[in-house]
């Protein structure tokens, strides 16, 4: 069985309410409960971690490589300002996707340039709640060819 490591960071913990024109009506307890639908379908073990906190997802991933496959993470807004995520993903090694539920690309311009997608093996975005779906299918496909 392939453990996956889901990282949701900051504000992802108000998905539902918080700007539902933009981030939708899902809560993000709702979100977690379909990926674990996925991931025993698709015979993964996940454990999912939300955190405000930049320091804190930096510790999650430093410590991944050692006890995850892979790493499914929505950076949120630390997507177009933290270089300590961006450094802490380029070192740990570990196969990671990087996800978003709008499409960055098309908002405002700060938010469209990602530090994080040239040091992830893809990213998915603009598909809603649906993106960590399609992210956590892009990792099994990817650790299955392996």
């Amino acid at each position: 069985m392939k453990k996956i490591l889901v990282i949701h960071g900051p504000n992802l913990n108000m998905l539902g309410t918080r700007e539902p024109k933009i981030y939708g009506k899902v809560t993000l307890a709702q979100v977690n409960n379909e990926l674990k639908k996925l991931a025993r379908k698709l015979g993964a073990a996940l454990t999912i971690k939300q955190s405000n906190h930049e320091g804190e997802i930096v510790d999650l991933i430093c410590k991944a490589k050692s006890k995850y496959d892979a790493l499914l993470i929505n950076p949120a807004a630390y997507t177009h300002t933290s270089v300590a995520i961006r450094d802490a993903l380029a070192a740990s090694g570990i196969l990671a996707i990087e996800v978003h539920l709008s499409n960055i690309y098309s908002r405002e311009e700060f938010r469209q340039k990602s530090l994080i997608t040239p040091v992830v093996k893809g990213t998915i975005l603009g598909f809603g709640w649906k993106s960590y779906l399609l992210g956590l299918n892009a990792i099994m496909d990817l650790l299955d060819a392996q």
